[in-house]
């Protein structure tokens, strides 16, 4: 028992923290809630690109996805349109020149090698080495001067290149360019190996925010192809602020007469599952903004799912305990009983689910992807929910009487047999098909 009041009084303070976390937090909503930005962006052919190919505009498509996600915008949008169009949806963006900016950039990289012109002058030549060869990209800063600087790190074939570079140019300067654009150009005192670098930005280094703009466009790849946005708007919330309280209103009635179902039938059963129910609902919407989830109505519908699945679970776990009381069991042995006999039937459904929704997620669109994601947060909860909470209520409130009143579990006295009458010699052994 003592274990149990442990248990207890864990549960009630995750649920506390989670109802704090609720409070304090802001939601992450999608662009069909709160509106967003919608950008069209047109591939644009060249003397290296004369055709725009389905697999240039797949490879175009794959980086401007990564392009987004490195601004830390959930729920986005970026599909194909024709042959050579991406329609990017951006939720919660106002600043839409800075999105578009960022998404047309090319961010191409390149280290070169003085050349020395026949006028006598200096100019600097490829040396094949690139953004391609880099692995990843880090804001650091300089220790002596505490200036900010990008930190560069090249994959296996990068770093070789890097290394016979660095040996070719010792006693050299080797050029760094961003965009076509000086950045830095030192003097190698050595060969370097290993596959790292450091972008310095001159005198005074870089600005946070130009470093940061800097590794985000390396880390997200440089583009196939040029690409111009040809058309920009803002998007209001395709459901207003009306129909989203509208919206709230409707999931409380269905929420309520859900418990209020679960209160007349299964009554003091209904009772502790109601109160499981809010629990598994204050954690599991923690866990939304914690994560952050970005809830749009996709990923609302999966959360409302989920609360199904968890009354599901209670069901089952219920009816199977009614069942062994009828057989004459003691409250005790029927509640043990009850959670072993519906673990089977719970357990497969809701693997069966989380698979369905890992296949979604990594294979479906991005507004599937938010229904998934939900879903299968709000199943994996569903089980500690109905496994853990549920069942640390009943022992607490259960555990310890007698069945005096059948009617409290929505049975009939005339319902319960003296088939299995037995006294166990410690209740908290009893289990299911073990008695004295």
């Amino acid at each position: 028992m003592k274990n149990k009041l442990i248990l207890f009084w864990i549960i009630i303070a995750v649920a506390l923290s989670s109802a704090f976390v609720i409070y304090k937090k802001p939601a992450s909503l999608g662009l069909d809630l709160v509106g967003g930005s919608r950008l069209m962006l047109e591939a644009q052919t060249s003397s290296t690109v004369p055709n725009i190919t389905p697999e240039i505009m797949d490879s175009l498509q794959y980086a401007i996805e990564n392009r987004v996600n490195a601004m830390g915008v959930g729920e986005t949008i970026v599909q194909r349109v024709g042959t050579k169009r991406l329609l990017i949806e951006i939720p919660n963006i106002t600043d839409t020149a800075k999105a578009k900016e960022f998404i047309g950039q090319t961010a191409q990289l390149e280290f070169k090698r003085p050349k020395q012109l026949p006028d006598g002058t200096l100019d600097w030549e490829s040396t094949g080495l690139t953004g391609k060869d880099l692995k990843k990209a880090l804001v650091g800063s300089n220790p002596t001067t505490a200036e900010w600087m990008v930190e560069l790190e090249f994959n296996l074939e990068g770093a070789k290149k890097f290394s016979d570079l660095t040996r070719e140019l010792t006693g050299k300067q080797m050029a760094i360019f961003f965009n076509g654009k000086l950045q830095s150009a030192p003097r190698v005192n050595e060969q370097i190996s290993g596959g790292k670098a450091q972008i310095t930005g001159g005198e005074g280094g870089f600005e946070y925010d130009e470093a940061k703009e800097m590794v985000d466009l390396l880390n997200a790849g440089a583009l196939p192809v040029g690409a111009e946005v040809i058309q920009e708007e803002s998007v209001g919330p395709t459901l207003g602020a009306d129909s989203i309280s509208k919206s709230k209103t409707a999931g409380m009635i269905g929420i309520g007469a859900v418990m209020l179902f679960m209160i007349l039938y299964y009554r003091a059963l209904g009772v502790i599952s109601c109160l499981a129910l809010i629990i598994y609902a204050l954690i599991n919407f923690a866990i939304y903004k914690m994560v952050p989830v970005t809830l749009t109505l996709t990923g609302i519908a999966g959360f409302i799912l989920s609360i199904g699945m968890a009354i599901d679970a209670n069901i089952l776990i219920f009816e199977r305990t009614k069942e062994e009381l009828k057989m004459g069991r003691t409250l005790f042995t029927a509640i043990n009983s009850g959670f072993d006999r519906a673990f089977t039937s719970i357990f497969d459904s809701n693997v069966s689910t989380i698979i369905t929704c890992v296949v979604l997620y990594y294979f479906g669109a991005s507004m599937v992807k938010g229904f998934a994601l939900t879903l299968i947060i709000g199943v994996c909860l569903s089980m500690f929910s109905a496994i853990t909470v549920t069942k640390n209520f009943m022992h607490l409130t259960f555990g310890s009487s007698e069945l005096k009143y059948p009617e409290l579990f929505g049975l009939k006295k005339e319902e319960i047999q003296n088939t299995f009458k037995a006294t166990e010699t410690k209740r908290e052994k009893a289990k299911f098909g073990v008695l004295d």
